[in-house]
């Protein structure tokens, strides 16, 4: 009788990690940055863990659908001293407020599902900060 087969992962885990980097470091993600450095808002609508990643997830899918919708219906195709198409739309301060209040829309319906009202903020709380100061002023 024949063992079972050695089967390994077989994956394509470098293929999955090279696509992962460019969708997250592209213009969607820095456009949401920008509105959340703009926004404190947000970040006090969305904390913990799962509400964060909810809302990058629906942040990113929203603002690629918008952009995307004005992409469509925007008489202005070209901007020569634009890098992309995405930077030529949102030089046009009407398509630049409304991607900022999509980002906000999303924000504030996560924070409004309660599926999401009990999470734990991301990051530690002051006293773990306080006792890891301690903890490290004792060290050699």
């Amino acid at each position: 009788m024949a063992g079972s087969p050695n089967i390994g992962n077989t994956s394509p885990v470098d293929a999955r990690d090279d696509l992962w980097i460019p969708l997250v470091d592209e213009p969607i993600g820095s456009i949401i940055d920008d509105v959340q450095r703009a926004h404190p808002e947000i970040d006090e609508l969305v904390s913990g863990p799962r509400a964060l990643l909810a809302f990058r997830t629906f942040a990113y899918i929203r603002v690629g659908m918008l952009l995307g919708r004005l992409l469509v219906e925007s008489d202005d195709k070209g901007d020569e001293d634009a890098d992309t198409w995405v930077d030529a739309l949102l030089r046009d301060p009407q398509h630049s407020d409304a991607v900022a209040r999509e980002v906000l829309a999303v924000a504030e319906e996560i924070a409004a599902d309660p599926r999401y009202g009990a999470a734990e903020p991301v990051g530690p709380d002051e006293a773990v900060r306080r006792r890891f100061r301690e903890f490290a002023r004792k060290l050699p």
